[in-house]
């Protein structure tokens, strides 16, 4: 680390936690982030600000003004940019030290196939179940820990799968790809703005915790939030041996 890093960092090297050891696993690290909307925005800046290495952002969507309500790393100036480059911007500029890749493309199957490999984790901020199925397929394949959230109108959840404990659950345990889940948009259901940065935050902070190896990740259990009465509720989860991609019927 050079002086400017032991200045910029210092409140990280002070945590006993953490300390230089930790800072430096953080410095060294590469992150896959899947959306960079509502829960993209604070998991990107905090990411960059925190000092990971290397962070590739995956987006095809382009900035809205209907966006502007919650997605913190976009401003007037990012109308009908491409989310990623909008974000990126943002975060080289809160810290020149990273290096943030922008790819303006579907997380695909291939993308994801192709990418997984050179990430140490990956952090799902997208809004939709298909794609959050893709991404923990791959993450199972590629054996990449997941940090999961999820949030619309005034719910939220988070949780972290790992498929390096043969006895954690992937999200496909808890939610099967094959079981009809009726999809909610924010543009139908709405999303009250603070929300995702609550869950996007959390999602950061259980992605440095990993990456730093400090604190108890938050695998096997789900945290649901119920914003409106503020009220936090966890769920044990478990793995499921019969589970459609991590199930022990599976050929990986």
């Amino acid at each position: 680390m050079t002086d400017d890093d032991l200045l910029r960092y210092s409140r990280h090297l002070l945590l006993d936690d953490l300390g230089i050891e930790g800072q430096q696993r953080l410095l060294d690290a590469r992150v896959l982030v899947v959306g960079a909307g509502g829960l993209g925005s604070p998991v990107a800046l905090y990411l960059a600000s925190a000092g990971v290495g290397r962070i590739t952002l995956v987006d095809h969507d382009t900035v809205s003004l209907t966006n502007l309500q919650r997605q913190i790393a976009h401003d007037m100036a990012s109308l009908e940019r491409l989310k990623v480059d909008s974000a990126a911007e943002r975060m080289r500029a809160l810290n020149p030290g990273v290096k943030v890749r922008a790819l303006a493309q579907r997380a695909d199957a291939a993308l994801l196939d192709r990418e997984l490999p050179d990430v140490d984790l990956v952090i799902d901020c997208c809004d939709n179940f298909s794609t959050r199925q893709l991404v923990n397929a791959a993450c199972v394949r590629h054996g990449r820990p997941l940090v999961s959230g999820a949030a619309i109108g005034f719910d939220g959840q988070l949780s972290v799968y790992d498929p390096r404990g043969a006895t954690l659950p992937c999200y496909a345990c808890l939610f099967p790809p094959s079981a009809a889940f009726e999809e909610a948009a924010c543009a139908t259901m709405g999303v009250f703005a603070p929300l995702v940065g609550i869950i996007g935050s959390l999602q950061a902070a259980e992605a440095l915790k990993l990456l730093a190896g400090v604190g108890e990740p938050l695998s096997g259990r789900l945290l649901m939030l119920d914003a409106r009465r503020m009220q936090w509720t966890e769920i044990a989860m478990q793995r499921d041996p019969a589970c459609e991609v991590c199930g022990d019927h599976v050929t990986r």
